[in-house]
């Protein structure tokens, strides 16, 4: 797509995301709406929260997470001690195939960034996530101190 009021150089003004259009994301609100009503919605939105505090508190049972943020909606940032290891963990997890901890960086520091976002994500989703980190985490080689 190009037109003059689009400033660019040699690059796809898409590649750069502009806002051409308003409409498309107003349709999908409207739809949820229409076949949720706003109690659906309200009731979709708070599922997805909880799910997210759920992930929050189970991490205190996976040994060296770290809870990076303060959960007030759906999204959970954690590390696992050194950027190292913090990557180790969430490429064995992809490996693992449970789920995708997106890599992030916070405040300097690797860190894993869990979205909870599908409708479709259950307490025993969440529940099966713990118990992989714990796994990974248990199964990796012990670090050695000392001579």
């Amino acid at each position: 797509m190009r037109a003059d009021y689009l400033l660019s150089d040699d690059n796809d003004p898409s590649d750069l995301v502009p806002e051409l259009s308003r409409r498309a994301r107003g349709f999908a609100v409207w739809a949820a709406l229409r076949s949720l009503g706003r109690e659906g919605v309200r009731n979709l939105v708070a599922g997805l929260c909880r799910r997210a505090s759920q992930m929050a508190d189970g991490l205190a049972g996976v040994p060296g997470a770290e809870l990076l943020n303060d959960v007030v909606y759906t999204q959970v940032l954690m590390a696992f001690g050194d950027d190292d290891t913090t990557r180790e963990i969430g490429h064995r997890l992809l490996v693992d195939g449970t789920a995708v901890l997106t890599p992030a960086t916070w405040r300097g520091r690797a860190a894993l960034r869990c979205s909870i976002s599908n409708w479709s994500t259950t307490a025993q989703d969440i529940d099966r996530t713990l118990a992989a980190m714990r796994r990974i985490v248990t199964e990796r080689e012990p670090a050695v101190d000392g001579p």
